[in-house]
């Protein structure tokens, strides 16, 4: 099993919320600008009050037939569905090996059952003659646009270094297909050899401003501890990881030419983390396990300083947490004050099971107060980007930097949008209006550019097609000359 070495450990957070030197990347305001030279620069190690703890009464997602553990969870909260993604084995899923189990319910709580009302299904399992011929584990699945993103643990068998991140991708959450021709996109950077041979995985995926972020753990890192534990971080413009990639070190973000180049800086002391995006906070949060609990460490857009002290989620635990986020990997909001308050929630195995592996998934989550969302017009750019909500015309408002585009058809505002609510936020209300995505709007696809569509003589980048047929739009097939002769627009995702 390639996370299991992790079971088990008692790790402690490296950092001491102090502030770190200036990176190089993105500023906090919307869309990454830079903040004006006569503001106040942003407070930092503010201590923020929670309320409102709350756990499971019982394991709420298992496998069933002859599944003997259950671990690593990545949980998406999609509309008034929760998806649930872990790894687990069934004998009937060959190769024997770890598998990717998948479940679905309405509530935290449970019971997640699988796609046909029944038992948690095998949705991914080893390709023999692979990288991952054997095993298959720790998802992490994020949804941007039409296409879910599957980052995950692969493994040939269980000889030392064998671990390495692979990427899938599907129309559904169920039916995976291998992406980079099969191979792993991350692999160890073998800085330095220690006892712990684990190598590279444990993967946890977001994406921001149109970079695909990654998490994970690379026992042979320079960055790692003696014992192997650590958390690097990459991030890319393609989901493979194949252009514009940037690995974070002691100065920020610095292009780099491999997913194996050096790994100088770890951001926290752990195995098996989660990394969530949280807008209502303007900061980055890094879920791992401490002594006694889910500590919760938050980090700049730009991870060059802690704005907040961090928080813990008690409880007893055996293998890292999966944070509930949005399909993008982003908080979503407070079904109550979004203006105070922002939900945590986790799922994380509990016990170690009769075959000696870390089982019985359990929800465990609290409140954090005092978030300052909407303090001012830059915080709410931040706090509810990519939000979708009913606009005053009988259409959709997207919030997309810093503005609102207005979306005739709400099927086609839910595919761009991290989040969509039944009722609309008054605090919105004054943001302007950038754009009207009508039905039947142009759309365009160029080879080295992507996908966008063309509103008032602009062009909109999208995700992918996806939209397209939903909005009765044709995509028109462009040059990339063409494409770059357009007055540009933004991102209508992430």
């Amino acid at each position: 099993m390639v996370a299991l070495f992790a079971a088990g450990a008692v790790l402690v957070a490296c950092s001491d919320g102090t502030v770190q030197s200036q990176a190089d990347g993105k500023g906090g305001g919307i869309g990454g600008a830079q903040q004006a030279p006569k503001e106040k620069p942003r407070p930092m190690d503010v201590e923020l009050a929670t309320s409102d703890p709350r756990a499971s009464g019982g394991v709420v997602a298992a496998g069933d037939r002859d599944a003997v553990y259950n671990y690593s969870p990545t949980v998406m909260r999609d509309g008034g569905e929760l998806k649930l993604w872990w790894c687990s084995q069934y004998g009937s899923a060959q190769p024997p090996g770890d598998d990717v189990l998948y479940a679905r319910s309405s509530s935290l709580d449970g019971p997640f059952t699988g796609p046909s009302g029944g038992g948690p299904a095998a949705v991914f399992s080893g390709a023999p003659g692979g990288f991952d011929g054997m095993h298959t584990c720790d998802p992490s699945v994020i949804k941007v646009g039409s296409t879910y993103y599957m980052y995950y643990t692969g493994a040939a068998g269980d000889h030392a270094l064998g671990n390495s991140i692979g990427l899938a991708t599907s129309p559904d959450g169920l039916t995976w297909t291998r992406a980079a021709g099969g191979k792993p996109i991350i692999g160890p950077s073998h800085d330095v050899h220690r006892d712990n041979v684990y190598g590279a995985g444990q993967p946890s995926a977001v994406y921001l401003d149109g970079w695909f972020y990654v998490l994970f753990t690379d026992t042979t890192a320079k960055g790692a501890g003696w014992n192997g534990a650590g958390q690097f971080l990459l991030r890319a413009k393609d989901a493979a990881f194949t252009r514009n990639v940037e690995t974070m070190g002691e100065q920020g973000f610095l292009a780099k030419p491999t997913t194996t180049s050096p790994r100088t800086r770890s951001l926290v002391d752990a195995f098996s983390s989660d990394l969530m995006w949280v807008g209502s906070l303007d900061a980055f949060v890094i879920a791992h396990e401490t002594e006694k609990g889910t500590t919760l460490t938050f980090w700049t857009r730009d991870f060059s300083a802690q704005p907040y002290r961090q928080a813990l989620i008690p409880g007893v635990w055996k293998e890292g947490p999966g944070l509930v986020r949005r399909p993008d990997g982003h908080a979503p909001l407070s079904s109550g004050d979004v203006c105070d308050r922002v939900p945590f929630d986790v799922v994380r195995a509990t016990v170690i099971g009769g075959a000696g592996a870390p089982t019985d998934l359990k929800h465990f989550g609290l409140d954090v107060r005092g978030s300052g969302a909407c303090a001012n017009e830059a915080r709410i750019r931040t706090s509810f980007e990519g939000v979708a909500m009913p606009s005053p015309q009988r259409t959709i408002d997207l919030v997309a930097d810093g503005a609102l585009v207005r979306v005739d058809r709400r099927s086609v505002a839910a595919a761009l949008a991290g989040e969509v609510l039944n009722q609309r936020l008054k605090v919105v209300d004054h943001l302007p209006t950038a754009a009207r995505l009508s039905a039947g709007a142009r759309m365009v696809h160029a080879p080295g550019r992507g996908f966008g569509v063309v509103l008032d003589g602009k062009l909109f980048a999208l995700p992918d097609g996806g939209a397209a047929a939903l909005n009765d739009s044709a995509v028109e097939k462009i040059a990339d000359q063409a494409w770059d002769g357009f007055p540009v627009g933004f991102s209508l995702a992430g």
